[in-house]
């Protein structure tokens, strides 16, 4: 047999660590705020919000990030195995010590570690992975993970409907898949970051001044972002707040949360992979953006078992996709030496909205009714995919972020 290639040995360790992976996104997407919800029945909004926007955080700082790795020389690889390991740190010590602070602020610096290694990942895959199957090949290592944290789901709700104190057990769980995912990235093949622009550490946001494409993208997907991230930590706290009268159990929000939206994310993802290869970027955003307003107002607009379970059906439908547009689109735009700080730009201006919107959501459903928060959000999706609607003619595939801004500049 032949030498390994780099996509080999980069396809085989991210299909290890998707497991991890997969597990770790329950924690965020689901059981974290399940905990602070059932568990630390005296938390207030704010103490909800910080938990459901932790990852955000790292998204926020991940300019920072991509600077500092870049100036101190460091593999993309390397640096994110050393994010998990902090991670890991982090859910180890709120195990040990189960009290509301330690629990708020270990969830927003373990999720923040995630996030925050969210550019280099693609850089690695920019750098790893051919063009012609880069969408196809993350999403193959994606299926894992989405079918680990279905699998998961299920069995941590199960657990949890038993015995909610289990949490401190869950918290292991998650220590362990931070290191698993340090092991797998240390191995991956990488090379350190190219440091241009000088040495600031938000020189990356030039670029948004610079690519007129970018910025006009970057400005729907603002849109459209708040708004899915304003209504996603909502579907737990409509589920599993008593004053819904839903009267669901931990077990039931679980399945509704994790199972039922992952599901369909697992057979959706290598359909919408294939596509983002293929596929004008721009429709390919559309088309996920009436998905995710579809299925908000189908979720939110529902007290019934059969309409949440519509309404988690298509926005794990459209999530499959926007799984992959988030974490690749900009590997269709950027300069190839330029991934990690296009992505960084990208990733900022999520956890900029990622830290507002939970915050915006919890204080304003104490006044307004959830449902109407729905409504805004589709309308905020609505007004995102009319922005977009002028750039679908530079969307074409294999088009280079020179040529492309040349074409806008016309």
């Amino acid at each position: 047999m032949g030498t390994p290639s780099i996509a080999d040995i980069t396809y085989r360790y991210e299909r290890r660590r998707a497991v991890a992976s997969g597990i770790l996104e329950t924690a965020g997407n689901t059981f974290l705020l399940l905990v602070v919800v059932r568990w630390f029945i005296d938390a207030g909004p704010t103490a909800k919000a910080l938990v459901a926007g932790g990852g955000s955080v790292g998204l926020f700082i991940s300019p920072l990030v991509v600077s500092a790795v870049a100036r101190l020389g460091w593999k993309t690889s390397i640096a994110a195995s050393r994010l998990a390991m902090c991670g890991a740190a982090c859910f180890l010590t709120m195990a040990i010590i189960p009290v509301l602070p330690v629990f708020v602020v270990g969830s927003i610096l373990a999720l923040t570690c995630s996030a925050a290694a969210i550019p280099l990942l693609t850089q690695i895959y920019q750098e790893n992975y051919p063009a012609s199957e880069r969408g196809h090949l993350f999403s193959r290592a994606f299926v894992i993970r989405i079918g680990t944290a279905a699998l998961f789901s299920e069995f941590a709700g199960q657990l949890m409907s038993r015995h909610i104190e289990y949490f401190r057990l869950l918290l292991l769980i998650f220590a362990g898949c931070f290191a698993l995912s340090a092991h797998c990235l240390a191995n991956c093949p990488s090379r350190p970051l190219t440091a241009t622009g000088g040495t600031h550490p938000l020189r990356a946001l030039r670029f948004v001044r610079e690519d007129k494409l970018f910025r006009r993208t970057l400005i729907s997907w603002m849109l459209m972002g708040f708004a899915n991230l304003m209504m996603l930590p909502m579907r737990v706290e409509y589920l599993a707040n008593p004053k819904y009268n839903l009267a669901l159990t931990v077990g039931e929000i679980a399945f509704l949360t994790g199972v039922v939206p992952n599901a369909a994310r697992l057979v959706m993802s290598p359909i919408w992979g294939w596509l983002f290869d293929r596929m004008n970027f721009f429709m390919l955003r559309v088309t996920l953006n009436a998905g995710f307003a579809i299925g908000i107002l189908a979720f939110f607009t529902s007290s019934d078992v059969k309409g949440l379970i519509i309404g988690a059906l298509v926005f794990g439908i459209s999530n499959a996709g926007g799984d992959v547009a988030w974490s690749l689109w900009v590997t269709k735009f950027s300069p190839p030496e330029h991934v990690a700080d296009y992505m960084s730009v990208h990733t900022f201006f999520t956890g900029l909205r990622g830290i507002v919107a939970p915050l915006a959501a919890f204080h304003l459903v104490q006044t307004y009714q959830v449902t109407t928060l729905g409504w805004i959000a589709a309308a905020m999706i609505f007004s995102a995919s009319l922005l977009l609607l002028p750039e679908i003619r530079f969307g074409r595939r294999g088009r280079g972020a020179q040529a492309l801004n040349e074409e806008v500049s016309e």
